[in-house]
């Protein structure tokens, strides 16, 4: 398996497909990758040769932000929506959506599975 940037591409898929399984690389950047280091995106990934994989590294290094890089500058913005207590940073905190869903019903992605509130449906007075 070829590795790129610490990263494990798998052999048996297309160049462009394999590019993918970097984190922050989508289809448009592994066509712009595989353009720029004159790599053939139908080629397999095993097939690339260790120049190739190296031109790829470098392009990676120097054009765009990638995997652990990326990964902790999202943390970092997201720490910082935290620390100025903007409605964002409070959404974050709290483990609810952000970006302005419903939260009545579904949310179950950001809120988890379902907690029952023992007593609050169907309870009587007894007389």
């Amino acid at each position: 398996m070829p590795r790129l940037l610490g990263v494990d591409i798998p052999n048996d898929r297309p160049a462009v497909i394999s590019l993918q399984y970097l984190y922050g690389v989508g289809k448009k950047v592994a066509r712009e990758l595989c353009h720029k280091a004159g790599v053939n995106p139908q080629a397999h990934a095993r097939e690339l040769a260790e120049d190739e994989l190296a031109r790829l590294a470098a392009l990676l290094d120097k054009d765009y932000t990638v995997e652990g890089q990326l990964r902790r500058q999202t943390a970092q913005n997201i720490s910082r929506l935290k620390d100025i207590n903007c409605y964002r940073g409070i959404r974050h905190r709290r483990g609810l959506p952000v970006r302005g869903q419903r939260t009545r019903t579904n949310a179950r992605t950001r809120k988890g599975p379902k907690k029952t509130v023992a007593g609050k449906k169907g309870v009587k007075d007894l007389k």
